[in-house]
Formats: structure tokens, sequence, C-alpha cells
């Protein structure tokens, strides 16, 4: 089992995190390390599994490699549960926020 999440990622952001969605419900994702030579996907990657709850394995960029708008793939979670798990770290991203 496994589900996609559309994700929009800020690199080279001062803090990693969950921003927020947009809205048609892609994920807004800042990750400190700029895009080059798929750093910023690692990062994405390592920062959704800790988020998430997962290992970093789990997680793999299927679409927009070079690009902002990205889909990723994690394995071992369906939809309700990862719906579950985003809402509760958004709301921990945002109550410890600025």
């Amino acid at each position: 089992m496994s589900v996609r999440l559309a994700v929009r990622v800020h690199p080279g952001a001062r803090r990693p995190g969950l921003l927020g969605r947009l809205g048609d419900g892609t994920l807004k994702v800042a990750v400190a390390v700029p895009p080059e030579g798929g750093r910023a996907n690692a990062a994405l990657s390592e920062l959704l599994a800790e988020r998430l709850g997962v290992k970093k394995r789990q997680v793999t960029v299927v679409r927009g490699l070079t690009a902002r708008s990205k889909v990723v793939e994690i394995e071992g979670l369906e939809g309700a549960e990862l719906a579950r798990r985003l809402e509760q770290a958004l709301g921990r991203e945002t109550s410890h926020g600025e």
C-alpha cells in the first residue's frame, strides 16, 4: 500500500518545515538546502519522513525531480492515515511557528 501526495517545495529557506496547503490541497514545504544535485529532493524526503513518522526510504519523489511542484509517494500509508498524520504535523508546525 502507498499513497501519493502533491507537494510544492521552497528550497533554500531559512527554516525547513511544513508551511500549509495551497487552495488545491498541495502541501507547501520549505527545505533549507538549495536545489542542486538532488539535495532538495533528499531534504524533502527526509523532512516528510520525519514529520509523518515513516522511514526515509518509504518517501520517494516520483514526479517533478527538477521542478518545485512534485508528487511524492509514501509507502506503508493509506490516504486516510496520511491525511491524519499531515493534519497533526501541520498543527504542530503552526503552533510552534513564529
